[in-house]
């Protein structure tokens, strides 16, 4: 199972996914008889502390989680990360997809955004794992100024239109409010 959370900043979309994860502990994720146990619970984080208030917001989201869930910072290679907890019975929460695009579209080497774009797509087809992904939905607003800004908001839009075909459930969140997109496992709860 696949679900991408989207949502704007301080949405609650993270908080959703968190939240989803921890209800899925709890219950059966295969409709079989594996239950996902605590120690199969992957959280890979995406985000640089670049600065003192980008460090603040990470401190924030370490301490709503709970500590048992296995943490992996990663802000280049998902397609990697997720290959190698590639199991079934692990659910892996990525948050945030939007930091990851940022980070490769500003990494010095202009190659790597397209070839770990298609590596991380072609990974979420052969997953195992369940997986959510949590991204900001940044197409809602005015256009940028600017060329790499432009970029930025079209790459995002395109990503999530790509990731929306590959996932099994797809949710806005909107003042904390979630709307469900997409829902092609409606006979299991999600």
């Amino acid at each position: 199972m696949i679900e991408l959370i989207l949502g704007g900043a301080r949405s609650g979309k993270s908080r959703l996914a968190e939240s989803r994860i921890m209800q899925w502990s709890d219950s059966d994720l295969d409709g079989g008889s594996e239950n996902v146990s605590i120690e199969n619970i992957v959280y890979i984080a995406t985000a640089t502390a670049g600065d003192q208030e980008m460090q603040q917001r990470i401190e924030l989201h370490k301490s709503r989680r709970p500590a048992h869930w296995q943490l992996i910072e990663e802000p280049l290679y998902l397609a990697e990360t997720l290959k190698d907890n590639n199991r079934k019975g692990t659910v892996i929460l990525v948050d945030c997809l939007t930091l990851w695009l940022s980070n490769l579209l500003c990494h010095q080497d202009s190659r790597i955004f397209l070839l770990e774009k298609k590596r991380f797509l072609k990974q979420l087809q052969d997953t195992q794992a369940d997986i959510v992904m949590v991204s900001n939905e940044t197409g809602m607003g005015v256009v940028p100024m600017g060329e790499l800004p432009r970029r930025y908001v079209d790459e995002s839009g395109w990503l999530h239109q790509e990731l929306a075909q590959i996932s099994d459930k797809v949710t806005l969140v909107v003042a904390g409010l979630e709307h469900t997109l997409k829902n092609d496992c409606a006979d299991r709860e999600v």
